[in-house]
């Protein structure tokens, strides 16, 4: 509870991602919330607030819900989705972001990291994806992109025709690892504040 407004390194912690999206080329700074508290804190950081019902702020609701919701009430071209629990985030991420969107001609766009490959097993101790007898050398694996959940953009088309963050012509904007961490745990929390 109250996640979104604490303080990390004397800041509440929505207002990174605020300060990274005043900093940018996005032309309007928007909060989608239905807590008075958060509320409060984004405007004092400088961005306007949509009050969202609160049949779409459960913890099981996606975001595209809220995405949705805020189309239905404010006019945009060009949609780029934060999320306050990406902290890491720089409004340069958002800027080459909006760059590659436009210069690419994508219908929506993402942020990740790269991931070499590594031995994953399953909680019962089985390779998982993965032969144990032949244990693939990691520079003869192809790369993965992992989303960080730090940043998505859609344009307005894309997001009224398939109801999802993402859609069409996907890209993605490549994130350091050391600056893709989202905070979901107390660990991630103290994770963040050294990096911060």
């Amino acid at each position: 509870p109250n996640k979104n407004i604490m303080l990390l390194k004397d800041k509440p912690l929505i207002q990174y991602s605020i300060d990274a999206s005043l900093s940018s080329k996005v032309h309007e700074t928007w909060v989608s919330t239905d807590c008075s508290n958060i509320k409060k804190e984004a405007i004092a950081c400088g961005a306007n607030v949509l009050d969202r019902p609160k049949e779409l702020a459960s913890d099981t609701s996606p975001s595209e819900e809220a995405l949705l919701h805020f189309s239905e009430h404010v006019n945009f071209d060009i949609l780029v989705f934060l999320q306050p629990t990406s902290p890491l985030i720089l409004s340069c991420d958002i800027n080459t972001g909006l760059d590659k969107l436009f210069t690419n001609n994508y219908d929506s766009l993402f942020s990740a990291y790269r991931e070499h490959w590594v031995p994953r097993w399953s909680l019962q101790i089985k390779p998982k994806d993965w032969d144990i007898n032949h244990r693939p050398m990691r520079q003869n694996v192809d790369e993965l992109l992992v989303e960080n959940g730090a940043l998505y953009i859609s344009t307005r088309k894309q997001l009224l025709s398939s109801k999802l963050r993402y859609g069409g012509r996907i890209g993605y904007i490549e994130m350091p690892l050391y600056r893709s961490f989202q905070i979901d745990t107390e660990d991630d929390v103290a994770l963040v504040k050294k990096l911060l």
